[in-house]
């Protein structure tokens, strides 16, 4: 394989759009959680709905987007346009409201209307979103990476979310605490569709050859026996990503939430030091991951995550924050670090002329199955917990206990599973 050099340029543009793209990401991943649950329905059940359509949003238009990106040969029009569409679609959350739809909608069971609208805007922003961010944005990094930079790469991509939220946090949720929800999606989504005009002069198209052959053709092949025998070891990856995003989204959705409703503690400062902590212990990772080391990564990092998902449940005081946050920086750095490494074998075995398309197949196994199963999971552990409490619009809202760390933390075991078949596999092909 050729080597890539990206230079400043490549990895300015990959920062760049990597991180606005994880803002919109952040937002919607979230935020949009708990402006539904504090502004619209404290039910856990919209939540997990939510997470869900958006979800298979996502999976279906990257699946579409990227087969699309392969047969044009093509990325950053994908990327700018999308960026643009996805900022202006975040935005318009700042429109809606309880009061609003009684308003446009007089005699409608207000809260339904707006719960109902809240998903299925989520899902056009998440269209947006998935068009230029998971199908052509990390089909460009695919084809401007090689084995040995993509380590390196992965792991300042699997930073940025929590850099994200770190800018967040630090700039941004004073919003959000106050009720300035409005002007808190007008500001993401403007620097969103900024990101996006800025692509137009930054992006450097890489040269693909387009997809020959009927566009169908593409689109299912992921799907054939025949392509799954010959790239086992894909799928194997794949199958482990899945299994790790499930325990993952078993408490993400619910994270905020919990510190709100249960611990009752501040968030910001713990959740900023356990962000920007594991970020910094992921970049120096990074820098010694390549093709040949990334195996030595998987297991201990699993094992990091499992132990802090275990010290967050055990840890469930407020007078424990201190130690609250130590178990969340351990959680975050084994987290952050297994889905570096994962992701970046993950690309070193795709197939170099099938990028876009295997974008979409990668969505299956990362987002579709992991945000439909680990939410239900989540949820149902909540309301079995039975905690609850009785929000401003008088209806009964569900408190998240931390009985969701434990579930999670055996989820995670269940990684063990594909993973240990990887192994096996590549022992037994001499890898």
């Amino acid at each position: 394989m050729e080597k890539s050099k990206l230079g400043f340029r490549g990895y300015f543009s990959i920062i760049l759009f990597g991180l606005f793209g994880q803002l919109a990401w952040v937002i919607e991943n979230m935020y949009f959680n708990v402006f539904l649950y504090d502004t619209i329905s404290g039910d856990t059940s919209a939540i997990a709905w939510m997470v869900a359509a958006s979800a298979a949003v996502a999976t279906l238009t990257t699946m579409f987007m990227g087969a699309l990106s392969d047969k044009v040969g093509k990325r950053k029009v994908f990327i700018t346009a999308g960026y643009i569409l996805w900022g202006l679609s975040t935005l318009s959350f700042g429109f809606i409201s309880v009061d609003n739809v009684r308003l446009l909608i007089p005699g409608a069971s207000a809260i339904t209307v707006a719960v109902i609208l809240v998903i299925v805007m989520d899902c056009v922003m998440t269209f947006f979103g998935s068009t230029a961010n998971d199908g052509a944005f990390n089909a460009w990094v695919t084809d401007t990476t090689d084995a040995d930079n993509r380590g390196k790469v992965e792991g300042i991509l699997a930073t940025l979310p929590l850099i994200a939220l770190l800018i967040i946090f630090g700039a941004f949720d004073g919003l959000t605490k106050n009720g300035q929800w409005p002007l808190f999606f007008y500001i993401i989504g403007g620097l969103v569709t900024l990101g996006g005009i800025a692509g137009i002069f930054l992006i450097k198209e890489k040269n693909v050859k387009p997809s020959e052959g009927n566009y169908w053709k593409t689109f299912f092949y992921g799907f054939r026996p025949k392509t799954i025998k010959e790239n086992a070891g894909l799928y194997l990856a794949l199958t482990t990503m899945c299994v790790f995003s499930i325990a993952y989204q078993v408490f993400m959705p619910y994270f905020i939430v919990y510190f709100n409703e249960y611990l009752k503690i501040d968030y910001i400062i713990i959740l900023a030091s356990v962000l920007l902590g594991a970020s910094i212990v992921t970049m120096i990772v990074a820098r010694f991951t390549n093709a040949k080391t990334i195996k030595k990564f998987f297991i201990p990092s699993l094992a990091l995550m499992i132990i802090g998902l275990l010290g967050l449940f055990f840890l469930n005081k407020a007078e424990y924050a201190l130690w609250i946050g130590i178990a969340g920086f351990v959680m975050m750095s084994g987290n952050l670090i297994f889905s570096s490494v994962v992701s970046a074998k993950i690309r070193n075995l795709t197939p170099a002329d099938k990028v876009g398309h295997f974008q979409g197949i990668r969505m299956i196994f990362y987002v579709l199955i992991p945000m439909i199963i680990g939410p239900a999971i989540g949820s149902a552990v909540i309301k079995g917990s039975g905690m609850t409490y009785i929000n401003q619009y008088n209806q009964v809202s569900d408190v998240p206990t931390p009985v969701i760390f434990l579930t999670a933390a055996i989820a995670a075991l269940v990684v063990l599973v594909p993973l240990l078949l990887e192994f096996r596999a590549e022992k037994k092909n001499g890898k």
